[in-house]
């Protein structure tokens, strides 16, 4: 059994099969307006169904999408003026890390986060050569 939580609690989901009936018979939102618990019952019930979807996906897949968001991530600091390299390596760093640790694991998509890995470690390193260069050049210019 799922719990779901929103800023006015948290909300157990029962299986798809019992979801309409044990929401309606539930209480857990009779201190809500109609509208509101409208609203709520229809995010438990897509929260359940996006809960099934993703168990009828190989988990490989799944652990695949968030590495490519770290990669994005990584990107997004990486991309700022002046680049956050601080958070863009801590996101680099993790994404390094997971792919370490799962070599073999990660199915057709393996190769493609590796190539991806390796692409915004260079982007950082250049990024953090260029910052370095421009440190450089503030100081000689103040001297």
């Amino acid at each position: 059994m799922s719990s779901f939580w929103t800023p006015d609690g948290e909300h157990t989901i029962q299986p798809e099969s019992q979801n309409d009936e044990s929401i309606q018979n539930s209480g857990e939102f009779d201190h809500l307006s109609p509208e509101d618990k409208e609203r709520a019952e229809t995010m438990v019930k897509e929260m359940a169904a996006a809960q099934e979807r993703i168990s009828q996906t190989p988990v490989a897949v799944v652990i695949s999408t968030h590495l490519m968001g770290l990669y994005e991530l990584a990107a997004i600091h990486l991309s700022q003026q002046p680049p956050n390299l601080k958070d863009a390596s801590l996101a680099i760093d993790a994404l390094g890390a997971v792919m370490e640790k799962l070599a073999n694991q990660l199915g057709e998509s393996e190769e493609t986060l590796r190539d991806a890995l390796h692409q915004i470690r260079m982007a950082y390193v250049s990024l953090e050569q260029r910052e370095d260069l421009s440190s450089e050049e503030e100081n000689s210019e103040a001297d």
